[in-house]
């Protein structure tokens, strides 16, 4: 697909779901991968895994993005280890669903927290560090609902920050163009994952899914890593700033 050989890439919330998947997906081109989440159990085991597979390197590092002193000893660890990064998937994420009018303050800015500041601090962080080597990709994970209102989900704290996700990269993306580091967004739609499985091969769910998205069906296990590999590899180096939906079509309806 994409040679991502002897490149360094970071991925944050890497202990399951899209970031587990979207790590193998880079170690699969070749890339050795650096696992960042707050289950390092969950990490060392996907660690194994990739190794395992593909013959890179694998190293996990626990690291909760809402805390500056634990992102700074991420990046800090990464570069002991290998000396430098070249991608980042900005992929840590969470979701309170529940009421507008029932959320309260502390709900409201825990949600912002992980989803919006946390990405904008590893993104700082880590963009520090390919502003100074002149090169870098970074992916932010956003999502369909980042670009679209939703009145099946009551989440709006989830939608804010998703939201934000989308122009900040915008954002990052003009900032650091001229110095080598593109910024783009892949906004997924409905995926399988171990946290989703069952909600989604729901009878209920799967009537709102035909009528809401034209695909007809939810998203499979890597099908986010070609985007991914190519935001992250060279052959996407005239690409930034671009906002990626991949939901089957839900947001072109």
């Amino acid at each position: 697909m994409f040679n991502l050989q002897g490149r360094v890439a970071v991925i944050t919330g890497a202990s399951s779901g899209l970031g587990t998947q979207m790590a193998h997906g880079l170690a699969e081109q070749g890339a050795d991968v650096v696992l960042l989440a707050r289950r390092e159990d969950r990490l060392r085991k996907v660690a194994e895994d990739i190794e395992g597979q593909y013959g890179v390197k694998a190293y996990p590092i626990p690291c909760d993005v809402t805390q500056l002193a634990s992102v700074q000893a991420a990046v800090q660890a990464a570069l002991n280890r290998f000396g430098k990064v070249d991608i980042l998937i900005n992929n840590a994420g969470i979701g309170s669903v529940m009421p507008a009018e029932k959320m309260d303050d502390e709900v409201w800015e825990h949600n912002l927290s992980v989803d919006l500041t946390g990405v904008f601090r590893t993104a700082r962080e880590f963009g520090k560090v390919m502003l100074e080597a002149g090169y870098g990709r970074i992916i932010n994970i956003s999502s369909m609902y980042g670009m679209v209102g939703n009145s099946a989900t009551p989440a709006s704290a989830y939608h804010a920050a998703k939201g934000g996700v989308v122009n900040l990269t915008r954002a990052l993306a003009a900032e650091w163009a001229d110095r080598g580091v593109t910024v783009n967004c892949i906004c997924p739609g409905y995926f399988e994952t171990e946290l989703t499985a069952d909600t989604l091969k729901t009878e209920e769910f799967k009537a709102y899914m035909e009528r809401t998205v034209p695909l007809k069906r939810y998203g499979n296990s890597g099908e986010l890593n070609s985007a991914a590999c190519f935001l992250a590899a060279d052959e996407s180096s005239y690409v930034t700033g671009a906002i990626l939906p991949i939901d089957g079509g839900y947001t072109c309806v």
